[in-house]
């Protein structure tokens, strides 16, 4: 390895030895970066890899709130802002008892390089608290986010840090916020929360976008190898609104989706999923996704007994990861390459371990990484910022356009630099580097800061 590269790599190790996933990530970018560094000596000098890596800030904070039974509970708080580079903060809040700075940091890395592939101007962000919305009543989800926002506010705002959902926050959590932040600013900062509803700034196709986006990806990526979604087997992991919008588009497209999964287990039914059944399930009941089973009896239901999730040990010719991060272990890699798999689009932030994604890509497997292919939500959050700029809104099919336009350039950005640099068809490479070209000229024109 480049001697800079891995002068960084062993000091962001030992600055953070116990955040594993923050380093995952940033080793995961660092180590496909060598023929950028070789090319720009210069890089060196100004420490440019060594700012990159390093958060511009990290918020921490109390979440005090009252539970239905008047028991006062206490949360912690998070925000990353991890670069303004290109454009004020921009990235989700997750709301789930697995958060942590780690995440919050790898997340917040991720996303500086995913919205610099967008080609739109936001920078990079993350949040959330370790709080668990499931078996909360609304009013606890309520007085939760009222809570939160009356510490965030202070650091946010639509010109300086956008946040937007992410895992555990979804419209009834932004509308929360919103109204929180709304009462305390007394003014109506449409911009500064994004994934809002419709009725009071939000965009359409903004639940659908990141799903969407990454059929979109998938289509250009498979395209460009002779290939096609229609008629292909299809495994999606996760049921949220990512993996829901997912396999909308994909049996649009005209594959046969036959897997979902919560955190539970998985259902399989081999004649293609009834998405309808799961969006009221999950969308409307809140339920789990066994319930499935209640009206189609002849699917079939699968625990999760282990860290690696059943979905996997189902044959399949495109597998989408949509849950959360490393939830594609190497053994489930091995599993499914020796079943046959095609092609792994990353709709989740970071699914697959460093490990599996070596694997797929060693047995000539097409990963589509996320910071490219799920880049469709931030995208359509940067298109609802405009709009709430304008006081002007989209109809769903221009929405849709323009994501479909975007996730077009993502794609052809990732290929064009993965070629440039002799790593053809490895689009982890091409993302990686087509992101990190961005950043570093924006970071060498705006001074030593």
């Amino acid at each position: 390895m480049n001697e800079y590269l891995k002068k960084v790599l062993e000091e962001t190790e030992s600055k953070n030895c116990s955040e594993k996933e923050y380093i995952q990530a940033v080793k995961e970018v660092l180590t496909t970066l060598e023929p950028v560094i070789e090319a720009h000596d210069d890089y060196e000098k100004i420490a440019l890899l060594e700012r990159m890596v390093e958060p511009e800030r990290i918020i921490t904070f109390r979440v005090p709130w009252v539970d239905d039974n008047g028991q006062v509970q206490v949360n912690r708080g998070f925000r990353v802002q991890f670069s303004s580079l290109i454009g004020p903060y921009k990235g989700g809040l997750r709301f789930h008892p697995s958060v942590n700075q780690s995440i919050m940091k790898f997340l917040a890395f991720e996303q500086i390089f995913k919205n610099a592939l967008t080609g739109l101007p936001i920078g990079g962000g993350k949040g959330g608290s370790d709080f668990d919305p499931k078996g909360k009543s609304d009013n606890e989800i309520m007085r939760f986010c009222q809570s939160f926002m009356t510490e965030l506010y202070r650091h946010i705002g639509q010109d300086v840090d956008v946040p937007a959902g992410d895992i555990g926050v979804g419209a009834r959590e932004i509308g929360y916020l919103f109204g929180q932040y709304k009462r305390i600013r007394n003014a109506y900062e449409g911009g500064v929360l994004t994934g809002k509803d419709i009725s009071y700034g939000g965009s359409l196709a903004r639940k659908e976008a990141t799903g969407y986006g990454l059929i979109f990806f998938m289509r250009e990526m498979l395209k460009a190898h002779k290939n096609c979604i229609c008629g292909k087997i299809v495994t999606i992991s996760g049921s949220g609104n990512v993996a829901i919008y997912a396999c909308e588009k994909a049996q649009e497209y005209g594959a046969k989706v036959v897997a979902m999964s919560d955190s539970n287990g998985c259902i399989y039914d081999k004649n293609g999923i009834d998405l309808d059944l799961i969006k009221q399930i999950k969308e409307v009941e809140r339920g789990r996704i066994k319930e499935y089973l209640r009206v189609h009896k002849d699917a079939e239901y699968i625990e999760n007994n282990g860290e690696d999730s059943p979905i996997w040990t189902i044959k399949t010719d495109i597998a989408l990861p949509c849950a959360t991060q490393n939830e594609v272990s190497l053994i489930s890699a091995k599993k499914l390459v020796e079943n046959g798999v095609l092609a792994i689009g990353e709709g989740a932030n970071m699914p697959c371990t460093a490990e599996a994604t070596e694997y797929f890509l060693a047995t000539n497997v097409l990963v589509a990484p996320a910071k490219a292919a799920n880049a469709g939500g931030v995208a359509t959050s940067a298109i609802e910022m405009s709009q709430n700029s304008m006081r002007f809104y989209y109809t769903f099919e221009e929405v849709e356009e323009k994501l479909d336009r975007i996730m077009v350039n993502i794609f052809n950005s990732c290929k064009n630099a993965a070629e440039k640099y002799g790593c053809s068809g490895n689009y982890v490479a091409g993302a990686n580097i087509a992101a990190f070209q961005k950043l570093a000229k924006a970071m060498r024109s705006q001074g030593i800061v």
